[in-house]
């Protein structure tokens, strides 16, 4: 909302809840004390004062709210003795909507001293209605005008304390209960003793405009209190309906400076913290695969893990510092990342998990952490695939595939480890791919990976005979990809 406008609000919001509380008065009085309440002295009081009052509580409205609107205006962060002008905003409001009456009842009182005691009772009782009926309506009218003023405030700026919900609910009582309720008992007590009234003195008339106070005025506090709580309450369950259906940017306005604003700043405090969580959650699926991180988020153990079969293809780029000799940095990287590019496509479109990348080469695995029908079926149908489309970049590149029981979990200290793939088909994988760069179709597949896959993959591998590779003792029959 425009401060202009804001002003304009609070203003109107302010000088009606005046002008309805005086016609209020006016028309108690009159009812209750009727033709005994004219005078001369009264209409002319009533008349000149309220119009002076009508006008005090416009301008003072201008004054209380134009300062604290010039840096909120300006969109700055408000100095601390700033943030303790906004917080008089509601002590000095109270004062100005308690001025006209105060005068009110300076002028009236001495007036009706020596008048009808039953009239004086009336006009009295009706000053103090008005008095806090005014105080009252007028936060009622200008407590959502006043909302942006104080969410402009920031949250870790020092604000004063406000009074919070068993304090606004006790000053509820004490001014519509028991200030009504301790007039009427005086009131009977005095003319039961007869203490400055006489014991014939009709009061009943006195006693029913307190109680029409008690009742009007309660109602109107009940409203205010009311509003006061549930409405920032209200909007932090809203809030949190729309965080429980993923939208976390949710945030809310801390307009309130009691606990209720400590609610309010510690849902955004909690937001804040999912976004952050959601972020690196993001940001770890993005280095280790998303089921990685699920599985990491899931588990509480670091060192949780289990055996199983698994299929594994290893990928790696040959010449790749020559690559760098030869060409721009920035031309090698955008080379490396469509290398990765591709490879992490063709991974995921068959369920697998490019569990690392080391330098300029790349592991995946088949069937861990995501347990799929047939591994080494996608594993070997991932490596043809790759072998023909990685030809596209201006690299060249040898793929090993094989298969067997790994651990496959979280190995690294407590407060650091990563998921990875322990096993001799991992080893195997890796030299294969090195043999690989000495046959043509630059793939080779490791016996154990053909043998438990589905036919229809079979065929499309031919045997290229039997190698020992190094570090292993028994020997690996050799497989590459036909043309199917």
């Amino acid at each position: 909302m425009r401060p202009r406008r804001l002003l304009l609000r609070y203003a109107a919001g302010l000088t009606s809840a005046y002008v309805l509380t005086l016609a209020e008065v006016v028309a108690i009085v009159l009812a209750l004390a009727g033709r005994r309440v004219i005078t001369v002295g009264n209409v002319v009081t009533f008349g000149v004062v309220g119009f002076v009052g009508t006008a005090t509580v416009a301008a003072g409205a201008v004054a209380i709210l134009a300062p604290s609107l010039r840096w909120l205006g300006a969109g700055a962060e408000p100095t601390p003795a700033q943030v303790q002008t906004a917080a008089r905003t509601m002590r000095r409001q109270a004062a100005i909507t308690l001025a006209p009456w105060v005068l009110t009842a300076a002028i009236l009182v001495p007036l009706n001293l020596d008048g009808d005691v039953a009239v004086f009772i009336v006009l009295t009782s009706a000053l103090l209605f008005g008095a806090i009926a005014t105080v009252c309506t007028g936060f009622l009218f200008t407590l959502r005008t006043l909302r942006p003023l104080l969410a402009g405030v920031p949250a870790d700026a020092r604000r004063p304390s406000a009074p919070g919900v068993r304090t606004r609910l006790l000053i509820m009582w004490l001014v519509c209960t028991a200030l009504p309720g301790s007039v009427i008992a005086l009131l009977l007590i005095m003319r039961s003793y007869g203490w400055l009234i006489d014991e014939s003195t009709p009061i009943e008339l006195a006693l029913l405009v307190l109680a029409l106070v008690a009742v009007v005025l309660g109602l109107r506090a009940m409203i205010l209190v009311s509003m006061s709580i549930s409405d920032p309450v209200d909007e932090v369950v809203a809030a949190m309906a729309d965080v429980e259906k993923g939208k976390i940017d949710r945030t809310i306005d801390v307009y309130e400076w009691s606990e209720i604003g400590r609610l309010q700043s510690g849902f955004n405090r909690m937001v804040a913290g999912l976004r952050e969580r959601d972020r690196l959650r993001d940001l770890f699926g993005r280095h280790v695969g998303e089921e990685v991180a699920r599985r990491a988020v899931d588990q509480i153990s670091g060192s949780a893990g289990d055996e199983r079969e698994v299929a594994v293809l290893f990928i790696d780029l040959v010449g790749s510092t020559q690559l760098a000799v030869e060409r721009e940095p920035h031309e090698v990287a955008q080379i490396l990342n469509e290398f990765f590019r591709i490879v992490v496509a063709e991974v995921d479109e068959r369920h697998g998990l490019v569990n690392k990348f080391q330098g300029d080469a790349a592991l995946a695995v088949f069937g861990a952490p995501l347990r799929i029908a047939d591994p080494t079926s996608a594993a070997l149908a991932t490596a043809r695939a790759l072998s023909s489309e990685i030809r596209s970049l201006p690299v060249d590149f040898g793929i090993g595939v094989s298969a067997g029981p790994v651990f496959a979990g979280n190995i690294g200290a407590e407060n650091r480890y990563e998921y990875t793939v322990v096993g001799d088909c991992v080893n195997e994988a890796a030299r294969l791919a090195d043999h690989a760069k000495e046959f043509g179709e630059r793939t080779l597949a490791a016996g154990t990976a053909l043998e438990p896959a589905a036919s229809s993959e079979r065929a499309c591998w031919v045997p290229r005979g039997r190698i020992t590779v190094r570090g292993r003792t028994d020997g690996t029959d050799l497989y590459t990809p036909t043309g199917c």
